[in-house]
């Protein structure tokens, strides 16, 4: 495996599963998950591979030098309709630090690129709040960037970034669960930064993105989706104090990005409970379980694999982390809510 994610963009459970044939799947909406994969396989086969799985690292001698890239994908569109940057810097920086953390790495700085159509004040120091928020949240320098003005490529604006990270050589995960190990989670604060595609097109058959989120109508369709992914640096000490076998950030994929811990059996029996805007996704674009559960975090946004007893006392000193489940033995997969994600 490699620190390349495929699915990167940067319906709840109880509902029952939807066949409508008008039902939605992230293929449809562009994104095909296989395809995907396919051509990343074959970018890394070009490039003779890489040393690493969520980031990719450097021999630097004593330590290694970690590097994760991502962007925030399309929710870039959802800040464009409501002319609301100031969150999607937060994205940008979670997405790639939460890439780091899920190898044992501590992230120590970041660096972003915005290409934009046109040069825009106001919007420029929307997205610079952001990155300075994300930054202090995952405690990490901003050392710089890169603005460039690209009109005929841009169509709007486009953010990415690289983080840098630090791990003696006997602090990075092991990297493969084991059987018989628990699984911890941590909730995620929404949909994150994955799967916006096939969210925008199911909220947007009837609705508009100033439109009241019927769930929390004090807030709109968009501010709800725009709602920034979590970070969870702050998890990393218990993880490497506690002997992580694995850890893994829920992102492109949603739940089989946890077959990237090792080909296992993932059982997941308690997982937190999906936030609202996913059961709204589903019902608005008649999605079924399954599809739901390949595609989004569905409330869990960071999970680790390690041995039961150590499980329990990371439980014990996390303030919202909890067993959600185990390492089988079987068939290559993911088991959660009566739904098979082989």
């Amino acid at each position: 495996m490699t620190d390349r994610d495929p699915n990167a963009e940067g319906g709840s459970a109880g509902a029952e599963s939807q066949t409508d044939e008008d039902g939605l799947t992230y293929a449809e909406t562009g994104v095909d998950i296989d395809e995907s994969d396919a051509a990343t396989a074959a970018l890394v086969g070009a490039t003779e591979g890489f040393e690493g799985d969520f980031a990719g690292l450097v021999d630097i001698g004593d330590r290694y030098l970690a590097l994760a890239t991502d962007g925030v994908g399309t929710k870039l569109l959802v800040a464009e309709a409501l002319n609301d940057y100031s969150t999607v810097g937060i994205d940008c920086i979670a997405m790639n630090v939460n890439d780091l953390v899920a190898a044992g790495i501590e992230p120590v700085a970041f660096v972003d690129y915005l290409a934009v159509e046109e040069p825009d004040p106001e919007t420029s120091e929307q997205v610079g709040e952001g990155l300075a928020i994300g930054a202090e949240l995952a405690d990490v320098a901003l050392v710089g960037g890169e603005t460039a003005v690209m009109p005929d490529v841009i169509d709007g604006l486009d953010i990415a970034g690289t983080a840098a990270g630090l791990a003696p050589k006997d602090g990075l995960f092991p990297g493969e669960a084991e059987v018989g190990d628990a699984i911890v989670g941590w909730p995620s604060s929404g949909i994150h930064s994955n799967g916006l595609t096939l969210a925008r097109e199911a909220v947007t058959r009837e609705h508009d993105y100033v439109d009241p989120f019927p769930p929390n109508p004090s807030k709109t369709i968009g501010e709800e989706l725009l709602e920034p992914t979590r970070i969870y640096t702050d998890v990393l000490g218990a993880l490497r104090e506690h002997g992580a076998h694995a850890a893994a950030h829920v992102t492109g994929g949603g739940w089989t990005n946890l077959t990237r811990m090792g080909p296992f059996r993932y059982v997941i029996e308690e997982p937190f409970d999906p936030q609202p805007i996913f059961r709204f996704v589903q019902e608005q674009g008649a999605i079924d379980d399954v599809e739901m559960h390949r595609t989004f975090n569905m409330g869990t946004g960071f999970v680790t694999a390690l041995d039961p007893d150590d499980a329990m006392q990371i439980v014990e000193s996390s303030a919202d982390g909890r067993i959600i489940g185990r390492v089988a033995d079987g068939a290559e997969g993911v088991s959660i809510r009566g739904l098979d994600l082989s």
